[in-house]
């Protein structure tokens, strides 16, 4: 990537899709070439967090609702120290944000992290397009990065692709480290961090649990010892069926009969320990307005998502596995995508979008008391 933030707003910036459709605007952010997986996120709101969720690593995030950047951008709402998407397009930038805990434009912060964006375009088209093509590579060009139309779907088509990508560890910390509990502490988690949003530990800190939050590459013997309480396996970027050692490290918790709670990657990886597959969904689910129904309740959810797999399970029969029988607890009620698994003889469960909810909605955060439940159990 090469990039450069003079005079961004004035500079032209084309988008090239991996199947040669192309959309010209203006450049927006950093002004230079970057490549990923285009996706499209169908947030009203909650940008800052979407662009600093380690989850979007090597993707290009087409932003639905057309007017972005409002609300500007402040030091309390990151969701890690930086932002991961490698590309961002924006139909209709606000030219000045208005908020009152605003300290700069999205604008400025996406050019001091050499984020190469667009605006100007067409999203509506785009998005459209997307969601009857699929998620497909995709390059941004503005600038001195302007080549001709010929070598720039070139590069886009000599980009890596997501299916295959094993990138948690690029994501995750190098050093454990930890989140105290807030008040009394009850209980102490091990959280394997495969790209953990810095609101989830916070969640569980807010319920009195200890989190030591360990990097992706840890091992078994590293989980316990922490002597946890429980053990939780984050949300991630990557295709899960990459992710051996997660499936390993899993396989080992469930083995011991520890309470385990996963999110996002983290449901795939439990998928992946009790012998499902995984598979790559035709254009995901990002954003914070997905409908997902508990079946354990009955109840229907609206829920944060940010996934472009999917766990393939049986949805109306109770499974067999290694560690006892499971059976899919969540479902997605826009496509019956699998959305959470619980395991009925040993405790242990997960979902597929994002309880911590930042920044909305918090329909799901019961599912951290369901967590410290499953402790109580235990400890009991």
């Amino acid at each position: 990537m090469t990039t450069s933030t003079r005079g961004a707003h004035r500079t032209p910036a084309v988008l090239v899709l991996e199947d040669g459709r192309i959309f010209r605007g203006r450049a927006y952010g950093a002004v230079g070439a970057t490549f990923g997986e285009a996706v499209f996120s169908t947030g009203m709101t909650g940008y800052q967090e979407t662009l600093t969720d380690p989850s979007y690593h090597r993707q290009v995030v087409v932003m639905t609702a057309p007017h972005v950047g409002n609300t500007g951008i402040n030091d309390e709402d990151m969701e890690s120290k930086k932002i991961w998407v490698s590309g961002y397009v924006v139909r209709d930038p606000a030219r000045v944000p208005s908020n009152w805990r605003s300290t700069r434009s999205l604008d400025q912060e996406l050019a001091a992290q050499g984020v190469v964006g667009i605006s100007g375009i067409d999203t509506r088209a785009l998005t459209r397009h997307l969601r009857e093509r699929g998620a497909m590579r995709v390059g941004i060009f503005s600038g001195q990065a302007l080549p001709d139309e010929g070598t720039m779907l070139a590069e886009v088509r000599q980009a890596p692709e997501m299916s295959g990508a094993d990138l948690s560890a690029e994501v995750a910390t190098t050093e454990a480290y930890v989140v105290p509990a807030i008040g009394d502490k009850k209980y102490t988690v091990a959280a394997v961090d495969l790209g953990i949003k810095g609101m989830t530990p916070h969640r569980m800190a807010e319920r009195g649990i200890e989190v030591h939050v360990l990097p992706a590459t840890a091992t078994v013997e590293d989980v316990y010892a922490v002597e946890p309480d429980g053990v939780f396996f984050s949300n991630g970027p990557g295709d899960p069926a990459t992710a051996d050692h997660p499936v390993s490290v899993m396989q080992g918790v469930l083995e011991r009969g520890t309470p385990l709670f996963g999110i996002c990657f983290g449901n795939q990886i439990l998928g992946r320990a009790l012998g499902f597959g995984t598979f790559k969904l035709k254009y995901g689910h990002r954003g914070i307005n997905q409908p997902v129904q508990d079946r354990t309740t009955g109840k229907v959810e609206v829920t944060a998502h940010n996934h472009g797999f999917a766990v393939d399970a049986p949805l109306d029969q109770v499974s067999d596995t290694p560690y006892g029988r499971a059976e899919v607890s969540h479902v997605c009620l826009n496509d019956n995508v699998v959305e959470g698994l619980q395991l009925l003889d040993r405790p242990a469960f997960s979902v597929q979008y994002h309880p911590e909810a930042a920044a909305g909605p918090h329909d799901a955060a019961y599912l951290f008391d369901r967590f410290v439940k499953l402790m109580e159990g235990q400890r009991a």
